[in-house]
């Protein structure tokens, strides 16, 4: 290190209580990358691991008078780069901060830190007779601070929403080290600008979340799984739109193609790839869970080769797993590049055909599967694991599949956010004027960009 960076590590080091910030580069590896793939140049000063707010606002404060660069990090499973640290910074590692610290069901609201496992507050939830609707496909690893982030997304959105539609209040610590607090308990509240909306999404960009106030919901009474088996992705998504117009709001509706459900089944020893090419995975819940799955079933059996039903959880709870496990299951196979793009549904037939077209012309393996109810397609780039990078093919598909994405009027990111790897397709989607005044916002509350530099804008 130079000088200049071991007075800064020294100053990270006097500033934590003992434990809490190392620069051991074993320690620091372990904590540079996220899920995304993306390698930056170089290794961070160091890691902070923060377990009380304090914490956070000492590393935010040495950051702003040395001028060095923040990266904030949760569970490390972004798929956008956000994570991801290089040369000269440090990471502040929120995981620590893992307690919930409050459960009312009075209220139906949950007080946690941002560390806490989006799977643990969901059964904690559970065990009270409440539920936490948001449901990545990473819920049982990632964290909450993460989920909020980047506005995740997940399983239930189709009718739960995302992320957004669950955060009441949040405490956020403030670049310079200032500790504010926005929104409130309840869910009605129009008091000043939707300051709690701003940070949902905004990628650790205008401040570290350290804690939250979430809205939990009541525990389904009945849930209904159905699994339909398909000849093509365009009948799996008309079966998806037919749902709609019968006036069935599914709780889930996820699509795997049929290359994604041949590697699922090598990966988990299923059997689902027998029954069809492509499987559609549909949950109705409440109190009538069951009569919106006769009309659900319905729709689907006009249109698939198989439909199976299931209201025991041991048999749901399989086939869920079985859509949880489509990533691991493409890991296994190489080294992917994971897309989320989102198009109105009414377009995502054709969008899924273009990407299977996309794949062919690059000579890049593509598999597909999707959130089919809001029109998140997730386009999955699988290369060769003993190339050193990515190789230009895979990139080369990736930006048709974006253009792709906007040509059919839609975005290039629908939960993952933009971190690093997006950023030059921010400015193909945004109006110019509304872009200027993203970063514009952004540097009221970062003047010196020490904030996850390089990420969103």
């Amino acid at each position: 290190m130079s000088p200049v960076a071991v007075a800064h590590t020294e100053a990270f080091a006097v500033a934590l209580p003992v434990g809490r910030w190392s620069s051991d580069p074993a320690i620091v590896d372990a904590h540079r990358l996220d899920r995304s793939g993306w390698s930056p140049d170089g290794r961070p000063l160091g890691v902070a691991f923060a377990q009380e707010v304090a914490d956070v606002q000492a590393v935010l404060r040495v950051a702003a008078a040395r001028r060095v660069t923040v990266t904030v990090r949760g569970a490390g499973t972004g798929l956008a780069g956000g994570a991801a640290a290089g040369a000269g910074g440090v990471v502040l590692d929120l995981s620590g901060m893992n307690r919930i610290r409050e459960l009312s069901v009075a209220d139906a609201v949950a007080v946690v830190e941002p560390g806490v496992i989006t799977a643990d507050l969901d059964a904690a939830a559970r065990a009270a007779g409440l539920s936490y609707p948001p449901d990545p496909a990473s819920a049982a690893i990632s964290t909450i601070g993460g989920n909020i982030a980047t506005n995740a997304g997940g399983l239930r959105c189709a009718k739960y929403g995302v992320t957004r539609e669950s955060v009441l209040g949040l405490d956020v610590v403030l670049a310079d080290g200032q500790l504010v607090r926005t929104g409130r308990r309840t869910v009605k509240g129009v008091a000043g600008y939707d300051l709690t909306g701003l940070f949902v999404g905004s990628e650790g960009t205008l401040g570290v979340i350290v804690g939250a106030t979430v809205r939990l919901r009541p525990l389904p009474r009945a849930t209904v799984t159905l699994a339909a088996f398909l000849d093509t992705v365009a009948d799996a998504v008309d079966a998806v739109t037919a749902l709609g117009e019968a006036g069935v709001v599914p709780a889930v509706a996820e699509l795997l193609d049929a290359r994604t459900l041949v590697a699922v089944n090598a990966a988990t020893g299923a059997d689902l790839a027998s029954s069809g090419s492509v499987f559609l995975l549909v949950q109705t819940d409440g109190f009538g869970a069951e009569t919106e799955a006769d009309v659900a079933q319905a729709v689907l059996a006009e249109r698939a080769r198989a439909v199976r039903r299931s209201t025991d959880a041991a048999t749901a709870d399989a086939l869920l797993a079985a859509r949880r496990a489509a990533l691991p299951a493409l890991e296994r196979l190489g080294r992917v590049l994971i897309e989320d793009i989102a198009v109105p549904r009414s377009r995502l037939a054709e969008a899924a055909r273009r990407v299977t077209e996309i794949g062919a012309a690059t000579g890049v393996d593509i598999y597909t599967l999707a959130h089919a109810a809001d029109g998140n397609l997730h386009p999955i780039i699988v290369v060769d694991p003993a190339e050193p990078e990515i190789p230009p093919r895979a990139w080369a598909a990736a930006e048709q599949i974006f253009a792709l994405a906007l040509d059919l009027g839609g975005t290039v990111t629908g939960e993952h956010g933009i971190g690093v790897l997006k950023r030059r397709w921010l400015a193909a989607e945004l109006d110019p004027a509304a872009h200027d005044l993203q970063r514009r916002l952004r540097t009221t509350f970062d003047p010196a960009g020490t904030l996850t530099p390089g990420r969103a804008l």
